[in-house]
């Protein structure tokens, strides 16, 4: 019954054209298109760890001469959230938002024009260090999210630019 249905099952996906975006590993047309990407450097010490990440991720598939530029604007928020009877601040929310573009070198044109974010929250405890370590930490935990974020986005415009 379940090989039944396991055929059954990749007649149907095959009838719908599905296909994986990574199709061809680091050969594949998506992955030597994110290779190709020379992300423009963003202000900050978020905007270093979210260049620093997204160019890990394009450059998995190897070099490529670069054929895009991608540009990206943050935004780092750290906001009080609870606040207590004595007027001290108990938990905070770290905000990192992006907008970014992703920009065709031969032609100026515009291929994604679009926003992403994440955020977290953070324990504030008596000691001074041990939350500025917490919000630092946070820092980095969202750079990488909203890296990958903004990878899958990107890839997703250029196979369907393809």
């Amino acid at each position: 019954m379940r090989i039944l249905f396991a055929s059954f099952a990749s007649v149907l996906l095959a009838a719908c054209n599905l296909s994986p975006m990574y199709g061809g590993g680091g050969s594949g047309v998506v992955a030597q298109s994110l290779a190709a990407i020379d992300v423009a450097p963003i202000k900050g010490r978020a905007g270093w760890l979210v260049r620093s990440a997204l160019e890990e991720r394009f450059g998995a598939a190897g070099q490529a001469s670069p054929r895009y530029r991608l540009e990206v604007r943050l935004d780092d928020q750290l906001e009080g959230l609870a606040v207590l009877r004595d007027d001290t601040i108990s938990r905070e929310r770290r905000i990192l938002r992006a907008r970014y573009q992703l920009v065709d070198l031969a032609t100026g044109d515009i291929v994604l024009d679009a926003t992403d974010g994440s955020d977290a929250g953070i324990d504030v405890v008596s000691s001074e260090y041990a939350t500025i370590a917490a919000e630092r930490s946070a820092l980095e935990n969202l750079s990488r999210d909203l890296a990958q974020r903004i990878v899958t986005r990107v890839a997703l415009a250029l196979r369907d630019d393809r």
